[in-house]
């Protein structure tokens, strides 16, 4: 599909832009950028991880601690409250491990299908795509879905590209959504899929 060839092309390497050097840090990284920028995202977890490297870490953390690092991010009263209920699961009911199973991961206090798909196809556990705004608007600008929810939405990108394609593609309508085509003010005339996109122009 030319679509795919334009986009490998202008995004190579695609990859999670959130900063993260294990499962734990990933995990609560996804569960922060919830609502909010990956660029704040990273501001705070530096910070966070620093004082809470582990889940036994977090799972003993005074929640007016927590929300005194993450306070930039979106709803941080809630997502400290989260935080600290994932450390605790994760320390006592999961040996301190990221579980790889979306049953089980989603048992964890923040984490919905979107995260869950995240985390877990970037651990390489299960083959996702996850839809979050950026993948919803672009996808449905670009034709490849119709349908009004973001989980219809998985649904049809899963039907319509190859498993092998699904992580790479997840990242690659991210990307272009950050960059090119964005909600506000689409940058239609810097697209390079403008030829191939029947929502062209946009506005």
């Amino acid at each position: 599909m030319s679509i795919i060839r334009v986009l490998s092309k202008a995004y190579p390497e695609p990859k999670s832009e959130l900063n993260f050097s294990n499962e734990y840090e990933l995990l609560v990284a996804v569960v922060l950028s919830a609502q909010c920028t990956d660029k704040k995202v990273n501001e705070v977890t530096p910070i966070l991880f620093s004082k809470y490297p582990t889940p036994e870490s977090l799972s003993k953390a005074k929640i007016s601690s927590i929300e005194s690092i993450i306070r930039p991010i979106n709803y941080y009263k809630t997502k400290s409250k989260n935080l600290l209920g994932l450390g605790k699961m994760l320390y006592f009911d999961f040996n301190g491990k990221v579980p790889r199973s979306a049953d089980q991961i989603r048992r964890l206090p923040g984490v919905g299908q979107k995260t869950a798909n995240v985390v877990l196809g970037e651990l390489g556990a299960a083959k996702t795509f996850p839809v979050d705004t950026h993948v919803f608007r672009v996808s449905k600008r670009l034709g490849f879905a119709t349908a009004k929810t973001r989980e219809k939405v998985e649904e049809e990108l899963k039907e319509r590209f190859d498993r092998r394609l699904w992580r790479k593609l997840h990242h690659w309508l991210i990307l272009h959504g950050r960059r090119i085509c964005k909600a506000q003010k689409p940058l239609c005339s810097e697209c390079k899929l403008a030829k191939f996109c029947p929502s062209y122009p946009i506005g």
